[in-house]
């Protein structure tokens, strides 16, 4: 039998419960995952179901088991299944090890006194027999005369049955007296209370099942083998139907625990607006994307749950990998092609606030399917889909959702719990165009013609990078890097996203999985000024904007926290999603992040080198106000809250869940702040503040008596300690110490010694009180080569450099880490620091 053989409502309701958080799959054994036979000791169990209950087992958030009328060690000998799968023997009176039932005396001997009173009515009839357990004895009559069997139940039912202190349980052909509770219900309970269990599936088909089979509800499955009245909700025909429907769910389960098919992140590529960032497969399936803002719920969550979790896919009739995908030179548009087949994406710009928009357009002379599958809300929501003429609408979302798509004929599908829309679309005649619009119900023809809006998106891009002073160095990856940071900038509030994305893991398969669709000060200003760099001052203006609006909200700027929302609001408490597997399996799926309420006092001192580089760029501009008074109020709120915190153990720039400590890095960017602020100060006529330059002299000289250690030889991650941190490698970089020091190029040569490995560079190495390891950090090898270009290592510098570039995508982009064993990307993607650090490198290469 083969799994499309189960009946239809049952294989869709098992795909639902392998998706639960925490699963629970039970059964009985005789009659269900063996077949009954006439001697019971050769009653084997079937293969199929043996393998799926062993499998299931071993897999995170599973647990399986037998729950038995047989004694425990009968059971345990005769099922030959492996220590994984919990066995529970007598009815559910005897578990394993920790669930020993202790009889008494008085138990006991009222044991003794059922065995021997069925033991005589056993001999009575030929082909009766008697089993004899810890608190229970059953007698047999499956091998009896059928009137035989029939005499010697009624004087069990009329005598031993009826005494004081016994639990009666009848099933097919046994009657079976307890001295304790026995009860399948009882047992199941037990075991969802201890593994947590969110839901439970259960096999059985004997009477004795029914009480298991009562104590299901809500998402649980009951499954009974055979005819008869039955309180489960699902029946099967056969042993051998078992096998096929665990074996069925195993496949599901797996699939959902371990990620389905997930594409190496570094060929995920970013489509942007001012205001929105969604991400496609290699094979332009839409994997991700926000609505009503980038730091929202998901509509298309397929990158960390598969299909399931909603998805946008075209693709050829005919199955076959596309030929390439690429951006529009200069712009976010993007192309993927198959042979006679192209689908060309981009997120149009003149659409209102509060909405968000995405045209597919499909050209060629091939036919192509489209699947259109929108679960907001990261799939947790129910909807429905319903055809119109000019495309479809979907219900049950909280903000409306429509897809205008004249002329496709579209079949909608259910898998019993979400609907889908399919359809064939022949592009032969003219372009398919479908147009996603969030926000709205109106599925009217824009006022605009598509080839019009796409060219305005595309002019938006393409003006902006032809007015860029890029890098001589790789300019073609160096102007993709720039429209990355662009497409990262949310312009309605200037605030600037970290990267496009939560929880693509640092560890595939492991829990270091953060949310990064935030606002970090750091990162956001390290961003800002890297346009700067380029010769883009809108983005670090709207930025510091948006950095006053939120200091305005607090008592004081020393309590900046680390990130904000796009918005400038505090974040929600971080959560996990537990429906969602995760990237490749890398479970939890958070959102939110707990970092928000974390100490790191660096983040005052990329403001302030930001207003630095903004002023120097209007000035050499020529513009008269290069230092606006609004621009150096913030300097004097970041200069008070160094003075105020910068003595302070912290966080960290890594954002540590650990206890505080003095990270030299934080005390380097406190001394930037101060440093930074004097320079302003001398540069454009402004008066420094009493003490300044004092407080930066002390904070020097602190960080190089108490950052250095003379047993690593290098400055370290904190004061008194000896684990090294790539970030150490600021206080050379910003000029805290003169690149020329012996200690500094004492502190290269022990980074590049422990933590860098081939084309990369970790951050770390030593404890951080979470479980598994990280890939390295670009950024950390961008810090690498510019302090071996200051140390006069400029050989080593352009290899380094020329390892980063490799590792970039086929479009150019960049994740958080890179694992240079498995040679893959990790982190979330595309991060904002990555291509700071490229770009960095590129101009100071040139």
């Amino acid at each position: 039998m083969s799994a499309q053989d189960l009946p239809v409502e049952l294989r869709r309701r098992l795909v639902a419960i392998a998706r639960t958080p925490r699963l629970l799959v039970a059964s009985d054994y005789d009659g269900t995952m063996a077949p009954i036979v006439s001697d019971p000791s050769k009653a084997f169990p079937h293969a199929d179901a043996v393998r799926a209950m062993r499998a299931l087992a071993i897999l995170p958030g599973t647990t399986s088991a037998v729950i038995s009328g047989r004694a425990l060690r009968d059971l345990a000998m005769l099922s030959r299944l492996p220590v994984e799968v919990q066995l529970v023997g007598s009815h559910g009176s005897e578990f394993d090890v920790g669930f020993v039932h202790e009889i008494s005396d008085d138990a006991r001997r009222l044991l003794r006194e059922v065995t021997t009173e069925l033991q005589a009515i056993a001999q009575d009839g030929a082909g009766i027999a008697v089993e004899t357990k810890p608190a229970s004895a059953a007698l047999h009559v499956r091998n009896a005369d059928p009137e035989v069997g029939e005499r010697a139940l009624e004087r069990v039912r009329q005598g031993a049955a009826k005494w004081n202190g016994v639990q009666v349980t009848e099933g097919k052909a046994v009657i079976e007296l307890a001295v304790i509770v026995t009860d399948k219900g009882e047992a199941l309970d037990i075991l969802r209370h201890r593994e947590g269990a969110s839901a439970a599936v259960f096999f059985g088909d004997d009477v004795t099942d029914e009480k298991a089979f009562a104590r299901l509800q809500g998402p649980d499955i009951g499954v009974k083998i055979g005819p008869g009245d039955s309180l489960a909700e699902f029946r099967i025909d056969s042993t051998e139907d078992v096998g096929t429907a665990l074996a069925f769910l195993l496949e599901e389960r797996r699939t959902w625990l371990h990620g389905e098919s997930a594409p190496p992140i570094e060929r995920l590529t970013m489509l942007a607006n001012p205001r929105t960032v969604a991400l496609l497969t290699p094979d332009a399936t839409v994997t991700w994307l926000c609505h009503p803002e980038p730091d929202s719920a998901a509509v298309f969550a397929h990158l960390l749950g598969g299909v399931g979790a909603g998805h946008f896919s075209v693709g050829p009739q005919r199955t076959g990998l596309p030929l390439s995908q690429r951006y529009d030179d200069g712009t976010m548009t993007v192309h993927t092609s198959w042979a006679s087949l192209q689908v060309t994406d981009y997120l149009p710009h003149d659409v209102p606030v509060g909405r968000t928009e995405l045209t597919r357009v499909i050209t060629g002379r091939a036919k192509a399917v489209v699947t259109f599958a929108p679960r907001p809300e990261f799939g947790q929501v129910q909807v429905h889909l319903e055809k119109e003429e000019d495309g479809l609408r979907v219900y049950g979302t909280n903000d409306p959702v429509v897809l205008r798509s004249p002329g496709v004929a579209w079949e909608i599908t259910s898998d019993g719990v979400q609907q889908t829309a399919h359809a064939v679309v022949d592009p032969s005649a003219g372009p398919v165009v479908l147009e996603l619009r969030c926000g709205t119900t109106d599925l009217s023809p824009s006022v605009v013609p598509e080839a019009e809006r796409r060219a305005e998106s595309e002019a938006y891009w393409r003006d902006w990078a032809d007015g860029l002073a890029l890098p001589a160095r790789k300019t073609g990856l160096m102007k993709r890097s720039a429209l990355t940071l662009r497409g990262l900038v949310h312009a309605d509030s200037g605030s600037i996203l970290a990267a496009a994305t939560t929880s693509l893991p640092e560890d595939l398969g492991g829990v270091r999985n953060w949310d990064y669709r935030y606002c970090w000060l750091r990162d956001a200003s390290m961003t800002a000024s890297a346009l700067v760099a380029l010769g883009s001052l809108g983005e670090a203006e709207a930025f510091l904007e948006w950095v006053h609006r939120v200091l305005d909200t607090l008592p004081g700027p020393e309590r900046l926290h680390p990130l904000y929302t796009i918005q400038g609001t505090n974040l929600p408490p971080e959560a996990v999603i537990d429906a969602l597997p995760g990237y490749g399996g890398s479970r939890p799926v958070r959102v939110g992040n707990a970092a928000n309420s974390q100490v790191q006092l660096d983040v005052f001192g990329p403001i302030v080198e930001l207003i630095v580089h903004l002023a120097e760029a209007r000035r050499d501009k020529g513009i008269v106000d290069a230092l606006t008074d609004r621009d150096w109020n913030l300097v004097l709120a970041m200069v008070s809250a160094v003075e105020r915190r910068w003595a302070e153990p912290d966080n960290g720039i890594w954002e540590i869940r650990g206890n505080p400590r003095h990270h030299v890095y934080s005390k380097v960017m406190c001394w930037v702040t101060v440093d930074r602020a004097l320079r302003l100060a001398d540069e454009f006529g402004r008066d420094a503040g009493v003490g300044w330059a004092e407080l930066r002299t002390e904070i020097a000289d602190e960080v190089r008596d108490r950052g250095w250690s003379d047993r690593a030889n290098s400055y370290t991650a904190a004061y008194d300690g000896t684990d090294l941190d790539a970030a150490t490698l600021y206080i050379g970089l910003s000029g805290l110490v003169d690149p020329s020091d012996p200690r500094f190029a004492a502190t290269v040569t022990a980074t590049e010694a422990e933590l860098r490995s081939g084309a990369t560079v970790y951050r770390y190495h030593h404890d951080d009180g979470l479980p598994g390891g990280e890939g390295g950090f670009h950024l950390c090898a961008a810090w690498l080569v510019e302090a071996y270009l200051l140390i006069g290592q400029r050989s080593d510098a352009e290899a380094l450099f020329a390892q980063l570039v490799a590792a970039a995508g086929p479009t150019g982009l960049l994740a958080e880490e890179y694992d240079p064993v498995a040679e893959r990307s990790l982190g979330n993607h595309p991060q904002a620091y990555s291509h700071i650090g490229l770009l960095r490198c590129a101009h100071l290469l040139s």
